[in-house]
């Protein structure tokens, strides 16, 4: 968690690109990615200089080379603690014209963020602001990874804040429960092909240093983390250099971030190579035959962008592997047979494990359809017995445009620091439906269908035409009202008469 002081430090930069004339916001995020990413190569070379130094021997990896540029200019200049202090002019056309073609030459380094740094440019106007925002930069603190790793995931809120490009961000706590949903082991190997800026692959791996620290004291395993495990594919080139920094920044090197157009390519080269996926992609509507990848085709028949996706997703799933993916209502209950052969596909000749119901409101304020998560896992030969159905009602904000918290920040998310009240429960479902969830096996098959999760079998589902939606197999919890007997209501009826009867002879007497 970042502190009010760098969060204002980061708000001071982002208003000094504003008032410099660089007014859009993944613009500005893409110039800080590459100033950051050039700090980072500096403070890369600096430890490699420091164990140089303490074992006595020759520098063993150096990001900037000895000698210089085709210019002359040494490229020990080009290092951010070198030009940092250069007077405004002079720094401008140091990066300009020697540290940006020195980024670009870096496509051979093997780490997939130097790769999409071919294209890079200064996109800064003036001297003046490039000092300004060095400077700012430079003071804040990001020498430990879980700052890094808290300032980019700021900014990358002050895009989805500025209205811009909130496609892009699926909210945080959403992605934490997911992960916590599939709980990543050091062994797998997790992809997201629609990673966006990697959200789903940084939170995996905040897991997966949280549960499993014995993994970096083991040189296979800590290789494996650093190298395979992390996967993201995108068609977008800025999105590609934001997702690749997001994972440095987050302590992942080597992670795999590269150019693809998920559902346009044919899949052949890593069909089945992923233990578990975790995506939330974007739904745009229908594509044309002609562009869709014909393994996807052999799937489910379909135009459909929501289907072809889950086709993807099983088709990139190793026999055994499990996907949590975000998909929206109509996927759960449209009544075309592309839409009925895809649920019969994950019911009958995979194993679908869950169907939890978000709020409307949840990717409010950039998309107000309705949408859930589906849990399955690629067995190739059936396995479901029961769907596990969660009804998330509350997330920890408010469920309109303005998404406002409506507990502490420590009080949100899956997995808050102590239980929650009852009170705080109505307003925070998650730490709910991860416990509930771990318990799916057990007591949770007893729960009557009135209750916020429930279990229904693969008999029923199948007789209901692979029917997803809760609502079709929720009952709503009528309230006991107690009745009084025949008896007491006819003696009750009696009495009534004796004092109308009463009442009509007193009235009588009166008028008479």
């Amino acid at each position: 968690m970042i502190t009010g002081e760098i969060k204002r430090q980061i708000d001071d930069i982002w208003n000094d690109f504003w008032t410099g004339g660089v007014s859009n916001p993944l613009a500005v995020m893409e110039q800080i990615t590459y100033l950051l990413f050039v700090r980072r190569l500096d403070e890369m070379q600096m430890v490699e200089e420091a164990k140089a130094a303490a074992l006595k021997r020759p520098v063993e990896r150096r990001i900037f080379p000895e000698g210089a540029d085709d210019d002359g200019v040494a490229y020990d200049r080009m290092r951010w603690s070198r030009f940092k202090s250069l007077e405004p002019r002079a720094m401008f056309d140091l990066v300009d014209r020697h540290v940006f073609p020195f980024l670009r030459t870096l496509g051979g380094d093997a780490s997939s963020f130097a790769t999409h740094m071919k294209d890079a440019r200064l996109g800064i106007p003036t001297p003046a602001l490039l000092a300004k925002v060095v400077e700012k930069l430079d003071r804040v603190p990001m020498e430990d990874r879980d700052t890094k790793g808290d300032v980019y995931e700021y900014m990358l809120g002050k895009i989805a804040s500025a209205g811009q490009n909130g496609q892009f961000r699926t909210p945080r706590h959403i992605i934490a429960t997911m992960v916590e949903l599939m709980a990543p082991t050091p062994d797998d190997v997790i992809c997201d092909p629609a990673a966006g800026t990697a959200g789903f692959l940084v939170q995996a791996g905040e897991y997966l240093r949280r549960e499993h620290q014995a993994l970096f004291r083991d040189p296979a395993t800590l290789r494996h983390f650093h190298t395979h495990a992390f996967n993201g594919f995108d068609f977008d080139p800025t999105m590609l250099r934001i997702a690749s920094m997001n994972m440095v920044l987050h302590g992942v090197e080597g992670a795999t971030i590269a150019y693809r157009d998920s559902l346009a390519e044919e899949h052949g080269q890593d069909a089945g190579a992923y233990s578990l996926i975790l995506a939330n992609p974007p739904f745009a509507g229908s594509l044309d035959y002609e562009s869709c990848a014909k393994d996807l085709q052999r799937i489910v028949k379909t135009k459909k962008t929501e289907l072809l996706f889950i086709a993807l997703f099983l088709r990139l799933l190793r026999t055994g592997g499990r996907a949590a993916v975000i998909v929206p209502d109509g996927v759960l209950f449209g009544s075309s047979k592309a839409h009925k052969e895809m649920r019969r596909m994950l019911v009958e000749d995979h194993k679908l494990d869950a169907v939890i119901k978000l709020p409307s409101g949840v990717f409010r304020p950039y998309a107000g359809v309705s949408t859930a998560i589906l849990c399955f896992t690629r067995t190739d030969s059936g396995g479901t017995d029961q769907v596990w159905f969660y009804d998330l009602q509350a997330d920890g904000f408010t469920l309109d445009d303005k998404r406002t918290p409506l507990l502490a920040e420590d009080r949100q998310g899956p997995a808050p620091e102590r239980p929650l009240t009852a009170e705080e429960f109505q307003k925070n479902n998650l730490p709910d439906l991860v416990t509930r969830w771990q318990d799916r096996d057990g007591d949770e098959k007893k729960r009557p269908r009135t209750a916020q999760s429930f279990c229904v079998p693969k008999a029923e589902i199948a007789a209901a035409g692979y029917d997803l939606s809760l609502n079709r197999y929720k009952e709503v919890a009528h309230e006991a009202v107690d009745h009084a007997s025949p008896a007491e209501i006819l003696s009750d009826l009696k009495k009534l008469e004796a004092e109308i009867a009463e009442g009509t002879r007193r009235l009588e007497e009166m008028l008479g």
